[in-house]
């Protein structure tokens, strides 16, 4: 399934809608955290239990883009919003069943396992074809489509909370909720399906611009044998792993802080504060990514894991006693969060050009896989051994955070050790290629 060549005069700037529509549904995955409380208590399970799925979808998602990669390249992007759009809306389908049936390991297998495939694919399904449509501009171009994936939750988070207050929190509202959400997701990401272009030319149509090929080229499978493509996988899996424990644990986390406080968190203010997170997210894809095309990738995940780490020790250490502080610092790591996802296809893109840029992106988002286990794991199995050890409030999560100041530290080193690419790696340009090809038959001869 090809997407039609875009014509003559056809607007670059209908490709990032057609990219949002993607996005903005699967950025679903971040508004998990407002459906555990009620699956904890309707299906008697544990907070490790219950972040199951998410778990799941996030380790799917990296592993689809991972192996996807190379044949969403080949297909284009069209055919890669349609199997997003299969696979997560019946994930969605398959958990409402495993909901009504309080079968819990129908939505680990939907939600996560072929849910997540959708997330996968849908989530590098536009990647390649934003930076050839904007090669003068990429930070910006896939923080604009990328922030959709963070701004997802902004959208799901009160509507799904909206719904399990109208259909019960029970297992069969559950369920009507996860109907629901299938329903109108593929109905949603269609309109990228139709909307989707590919440039006919290697400049952005209508405008003078880099051609899109400019500079060195690497292939996928040489850029994985590269040390900058291993240091990018640590920096972005550090990052992740940081910011994705709080996201996924966001409504019971802000409740367990101010329990023995006076100021109390209620269920739905929590799930504002998951809408307010998901805002921070989406704001820092689009803000952040379009600051690294002035201040380049290296210096804005500086920002990122550096000042990452301070917002964490803030929390760690006064977080408890200020809501205004907690709120802010988790504000700008969620923030941080994604302008780290935005900006790392621009980073490949500076360091192994466009040729293959979303093959290698896929293969890179297994850091993504991993830390959608780390992250999760880390804050749940610790908090349940604290409370298992009789503590509660904020002291849950104090271990928890201190190991994500030093995993953010790990990645800033990793960012540091980044260089540019050997020309050893780079795929020969045409004329170069001609003239090795000529030397060689006259060799021969």
């Amino acid at each position: 399934m090809s997407p039609p060549v875009a014509p003559a005069g056809w607007s670059r700037w209908l490709v990032p809608p057609a990219a949002l529509s993607v996005h903005l549904s699967i950025g679903q995955a971040y508004a998990w955290s407002v459906f555990k409380p009620p699956l904890e208590s309707s299906l008697g399970l544990s907070g490790t239990q219950s972040a199951l799925p998410f778990q799941l979808g996030i380790v799917m998602l990296g592993l689809s883009a991972a192996f996807g990669g190379t044949l969403v390249e080949r297909n284009g992007p069209r055919w890669a919003m349609t199997v997003a759009l299969v696979c997560f809306s019946s994930g969605f389908l398959l958990s409402a069943l495993g909901a009504y049936t309080e079968q819990y390991w129908l939505i680990v297998l939907g939600y996560g396992f072929v849910g997540g495939i959708g997330l996968g694919i849908g989530y590098i399904s536009p990647v390649s074809t934003l930076i050839k449509w904007f090669p003068d501009r990429p930070g910006m171009a896939t923080g604009i489509a990328i922030m959709g994936f963070g701004g997802g939750a902004l959208i799901a988070s009160p509507w799904s909370a909206q719904m399990l207050e109208s259909f019960g929190s029970d297992s069969s509202g559950i369920a009507a909720a996860f109907l629901v959400h299938g329903l109108s997701y593929a109905v949603f990401m269609t309109l990228g399906v139709l909307l989707v272009r590919v440039p006919r030319t290697e400049k952005p149509a209508g405008e003078s611009g880099p051609s899109v090929l400019e500079g060195p080229q690497v292939s996928a499978r040489s850029a994985v044998r590269t040390p900058q493509f291993w240091c990018l996988w640590v920096v972005l899996c550090m990052n992740v792993t940081a910011g994705i424990g709080i996201l996924e644990k966001a409504a019971p986390m802000i409740t367990d802080f101010f329990a023995n406080t006076s100021t109390t968190v209620s269920a739905s203010a929590a799930a504002g504060f998951v809408a307010l997170l998901s805002a921070a997210n989406m704001a820092g894809r689009i803000g952040w990514s379009s600051t690294s095309d002035l201040i380049g990738r290296k210096n804005i995940y500086r920002v990122y894991l550096g000042v990452g780490a301070l917002m964490y020790l803030l929390i760690a250490l006064v977080g408890d006693s200020s809501k205004p502080v907690f709120i802010l610092c988790a504000l700008v790591i969620l923030s941080f969060y994604g302008g780290g996802f935005a900006t790392i296809p621009a980073y490949l893109k500076d360091l192994f050009g466009t040729h293959q840029v979303g093959a290698i992106h896929g293969r890179l988002l297994t850091a993504w896989s991993t830390a959608g286990v780390l992250g999760p794991l880390i804050v749940n199995w610790i908090a349940d051994r604290q409370e298992e050890a009789g503590k509660d409030g904020s002291s849950l999560y104090t271990m928890s955070l201190f190991i994500m100041i030093g995993l953010l530290a790990i990645g800033f080193v990793a960012n540091e050790l980044v260089r540019p690419v050997h020309a050893r790696h780079h795929i020969p340009a045409p004329r170069e290629a001609a003239d090795v090809a000529v030397r060689q038959q006259s060799e021969s001869a």
